[in-house]
């Protein structure tokens, strides 16, 4: 009896937007993230589904509810479905990764069978166990139809291997944008590819890939910033946001009692339109969640505030400025207008 079996990626979370490098590091989905679920939403509403499996991480969750919610299924949460390990990368920007080791960075994408990092796993621990959950999954449900959530490096290594091809040869196949849907059957021990990483439910409007560059360069590398920190205590940080050697911006944070204020964010003229803005507040998220802060707030006047509503802040209860919740829970996905 032939399993039916969609994979799919998570949406956009916090570490595809503020260019961060998230393993299994627990991050949120962003508000660009829930569009593309309502959207993700849609493309299954009309399928069968059995079951509904993700990773046990917070964004994986929160795109599975996509699916199992409007089904009225449980989810099933599996570890062996989490993204690769990074090690000593984790949180680290991808600048700051590039900047550090160029040929390790280019080899994350390009050669995976020659990717290392101290105290993270390796692509063939990542391929065995990804095949231990496909596996599993597909005997629980003979003749079934289910869908398993997982991350982009760990799909692109399960789904490259599906099709016949060793680690190096993988780092030759593309990479499914955030909510990418694939296909595999599954009969006895044979698994076979149907399709690999199909976005097509998913706007342009609305694609995290047609704002990044990466995903297109031989190398796949890509512009990033990295933080030449000035000063760093336990209640505040001040760092200069660099691109290569040049200044591009600057911030600066500090802890309240119940939140992180932000009390400098710049980004320089020459450097501003070009998405490098964003990659300041990874940094104030990643301190916030450091010290025990749930919430961003900040003062910054009307001409900032559509800019930091795009990005989930809110009018504060308190009626002073702008603040982002910043706590990894499921919320609720909106409705397509």
């Amino acid at each position: 009896m032939t399993t039916k079996i969609f994979l799919v990626r998570h949406a956009e979370a916090e570490g595809n937007l503020y260019r961060l490098a998230h393993g299994q590091y627990d991050s949120a989905i962003t508000p660009g993230g829930y569009r593309q679920l309502a959207y993700l939403r849609e493309r299954f509403r009309g399928e069968r589904i059995d079951a509904v499996y993700g990773s046990d991480l917070t964004r994986t969750h929160t795109t599975a509810s996509a699916i199992y919610v409007p089904k009225g299924l449980p989810f099933q949460p599996v570890p062996l479905l989490r993204e690769l390990c990074l090690g000593a990368w984790e949180q680290m920007s991808w600048g700051e990764i590039l900047r550090m080791d160029r040929q390790m960075y280019i080899d994350f994408n390009k050669r995976p069978d020659l990717w290392h990092a101290d105290h993270a796993e390796t692509f063939a621990q990542v391929r065995d166990r990804m095949l231990e959950a496909l596996r599993t999954i597909a005997a629980a449900h003979p003749g079934g139809t289910v869908a398993a959530v997982s991350h982009g490096a760990a799909l692109r290594t399960l789904l490259g291997t599906l099709q016949g091809l060793s680690l190096e040869e993988i780092g030759c196949t593309g990479h499914g944008d955030n909510t990418a849907v694939s296909l595999v059957e599954a009969e006895g021990d044979a698994m076979r590819v149907v399709f690999r990483d199909d976005a097509s439910h998913v706007p342009a409007s609305a694609s995290t890939f047609r704002r990044q560059s990466w995903h297109k360069d031989d190398a796949a590398t890509e512009p990033g910033l990295w933080y030449d920190t000035v000063q760093e205590d336990e209640n505040s940080r001040t760092a200069i946001a660099m691109l290569d050697e040049e200044k591009a911006g600057s911030f600066s944070v500090a802890l309240a009692p119940d939140a992180l204020r932000i009390t400098d964010y710049q980004i320089l003229p020459q450097f501003r339109g070009k998405g490098y803005g964003v990659q300041l507040l990874g940094q104030a998220v990643q301190f916030a969640r450091k010290h025990g802060r749930d919430r961003l707030a900040l003062t910054c006047g009307a001409p900032l505030d559509g800019y930091f509503k795009r990005y989930g802040f809110q009018a504060a209860e308190t009626g002073d400025g702008l603040a982002l919740d910043i706590r990894p829970v499921i919320r609720e996905i909106p409705e397509l207008s």
